[in-house]
């Protein structure tokens, strides 16, 4: 699957998920350790943002980088979450747009580089808030992709604090939402 397209379904699944979480669920513990559902979403927004940025500018302008650590969501976690990953998905369907560099906080790279790690980042935070809030992904064959993406890019260089932790034990019938967050190092 084309990844622009792939970037398109997790965002409309992402954002079925977000669309269902009710305020009252946003201070519930999420799989991602120490953060609350409206953290995780908060995180997303902040991260389609950036990438958005970066696909349109080229590079992440430290005032905006200052801004996006703050609090994204407002009143309005919905909101806030759709119209950050409309701009993202509008920014990398950009003509010419993959064959770009990008420079983000964590350094510099193609822009379909960028495209893959948002990608995997966003699928794996979907299913954080789909599990804390009881919900299930929906679209299985989308975020199995973004699985294999992921499979792709987390090398074990990549498995530290604050990014990945080891892949936790989880077996092959497991749902996906469930191997998918144990790839990320969630304990499920």
């Amino acid at each position: 699957m084309e990844t622009t397209v792939l970037l398109e379904r997790v965002v409309d699944e992402t954002t079925r998920i977000v669309d269902d979480v009710a305020d009252d669920q946003l201070a519930n513990a999420s799989p991602c350790d120490g953060w609350t559902v409206r953290d995780v979403i908060n995180h997303i927004t902040a991260g389609a943002t950036m990438f958005a940025v970066s696909a349109e500018q080229g590079a992440l302008p430290d005032d905006v980088f200052a801004r996006l650590m703050g609090d994204n969501l407002g009143d309005d976690h919905r909101a806030a979450w759709g119209a950050a990953s409309r701009r993202a998905v509008e920014a990398f369907g950009q003509p010419g747009v993959l064959d770009r560099t990008v420079t983000l906080p964590f350094g510099t790279m193609p822009a379909g580089v960028a495209l893959t790690i948002a990608v995997f980042d966003l699928a794996v935070h979907a299913c954080d808030i789909a599990q804390a809030t009881g919900q299930a992904i929906g679209d299985e064959d989308t975020f199995a992709a973004a699985l294999e993406v992921g499979r792709q890019i987390v090398t074990d260089d990549l498995r530290q604090p604050g990014l990945f932790d080891p892949a936790q034990p989880v077996a092959d019938v497991a749902p996906l939402q469930e191997r998918m967050l144990a790839f990320a190092g969630r304990r499920v």
